[in-house]
């Protein structure tokens, strides 16, 4: 779901290929545009992200062509044939990432899973010269010719055998990360292997870089054996995958007004599977919101702050109080 600036309502990114927009809770036809021609249909892929510029001029979305291979792609006021900004051949038809936004500092961050199959088999997450299993930072509409810039203060700008797109790596595979629009932090909710998800912060005024540890740790945990990087992050909140728990989906930092009494500040997500909303409290630990949503495998954040839920099986819903 994104939201276009000084337009009502918002748009959404059906699995299959075509965005829709949604205006007072109803889909407006016919879609703005459609790639279902284009995108692949395995279960991780399809057209898995969208965001809007800063000045509401350019579309980006990120999606997964008929060889299972990522594209993020510009499109002016969402119409013509597109500008491809980024490509990335991937190895597998799991853990594609597919989650883009514009962050606070105008640039375009673009998430990455590590390429698929399980563990990590390719090494791509601990590799910096690799863009899989990364968080990436790039301007997508630099001077001249090029497809995209770099922008300077990205931390690993310079340094021989690293990608300068590289903001942070060691993730599995990043389903939904969000600015906290009051304070600047970056929450990054990344999908485990067998046991572990978790939800990771980097907070305001960070320089990049961070390491979150994959595929040599599941969460704070060793996974295989392995060790800790040395300056790893450790995530805020961990959950076992267990009771039916699968995949954890990630949402915001709540800031609007209709359930400020009971969220206000806090980190609203989910599981895949679940299905249960969960809130996390200021000591970090999380409690069961009494909400259930079938399959929910995204959130938005409108204009006001308000959350919506968006649900796999094509339902909508906005985070409202009980009304008598």
């Amino acid at each position: 779901m994104a939201v276009r600036p000084g337009e009502p309502g918002f748009y959404v990114a059906e699995k299959t290929g075509r965005v829709r927009r949604v205006v007072d809770g109803r889909a407006v036809d016919p879609p703005v545009l459609d790639l279902s021609s284009r995108v692949s249909r395995g279960y991780e892929q399809g057209l898995l992200g969208l965001a809007w510029s800063p000045d509401g001029r350019f579309l980006y979305v990120n999606y997964t062509d008929t060889e299972g291979d990522t594209h993020v792609v510009e499109y002016e006021g969402a119409a013509g044939n597109g500008r491809e900004v980024l490509f990335v051949d991937q190895p597998y038809a799991n853990h594609n990432g597919g989650h883009l936004l514009f962050g606070p500092d105008g640039k375009l961050w673009i998430g990455l899973g590590d390429g698929g199959s399980s563990g990590d088999p390719q090494g791509n997450a601990q590799h910096l010269g690799r863009l899989l299993g990364k968080l990436l930072r790039i301007d997508p509409r630099p001077a001249g010719d090029r497809p995209y810039g770099i922008p300077a203060d990205n931390p690993f700008v310079g340094r021989s055998g690293a990608r300068p797109e590289v903001w942070a790596y060691g993730l599995r595979n990043p389903w939904r990360f969000s600015f906290d629009r009051a304070t600047g932090d970056l929450w990054v909710a990344d999908v485990g292997q067998n046991s572990w998800e978790e939800i990771n912060v980097v907070r305001a005024g960070s320089k990049g870089g961070e390491n979150y540890g994959w595929p040599l740790r599941e969460g704070s945990h060793p996974f295989r054996g392995g060790q800790r990087p040395q300056g790893a992050v450790e995530p805020i909140h961990e959950y076992r995958l267990d009771g039916g728990a699968c995949a954890v989906t990630g949402g915001y930092v709540y800031r609007g007004a209709r359930l400020a009494s009971l969220l206000g500040g806090r980190y609203v997500f989910a599981d895949a599977c679940v299905g249960r909303l969960q809130v996390l409290d200021n000591d970090g630990r999380a409690r069961d919101l009494g909400v259930q949503v079938a399959q929910p495998v995204s959130f938005g954040e409108d204009v006001d702050g308000e959350l919506y839920v968006l649900s796999l099986e094509g339902r909508l819903f906005r985070l409202d109080p009980d009304l008598p």
